[in-house]
């Protein structure tokens, strides 16, 4: 497999979902990489404050909150939790990866 024949199609699929004409620079795709992971990680941590939330009104007796609300709420941050942990346990191999490879 190819992989500068990829990671070339892979940045023209980028440009033309972007309407860009140039090829983005080092610092830019650093910037977007840190933006998107910023923005997943905020994402988490949202889902996990709106599952607590629900689960404090649930135990207090808030009528509006069902069981299958808390649970489901509950499962959605449980299972973005774990994709976190994945994308950062793939991030430090690949680091890991890097920094052993020959200079």
């Amino acid at each position: 497999m190819r992989i500068d024949g990829f990671q070339s199609e892979m940045q023209a699929m980028m440009m033309e979902a972007t309407g860009t004409k140039t090829s983005p620079t080092g610092q830019q795709v650093a910037n977007d990489f840190g933006d998107m992971l910023s923005r997943a990680i905020n994402n988490v941590n949202g889902l996990q404050k709106t599952s607590g939330d629900l689960q404090m009104r649930f135990d207090r007796g808030d009528e509006d909150v069902s069981l299958s609300d808390v649970m489901i709420a509950r499962n959605k941050s449980s299972v973005a939790f774990e994709a976190t942990i994945q994308v950062r346990n793939k991030l430090v191999e690949a680091y890991k990866e890097l920094m052993n490879m020959p200079v």
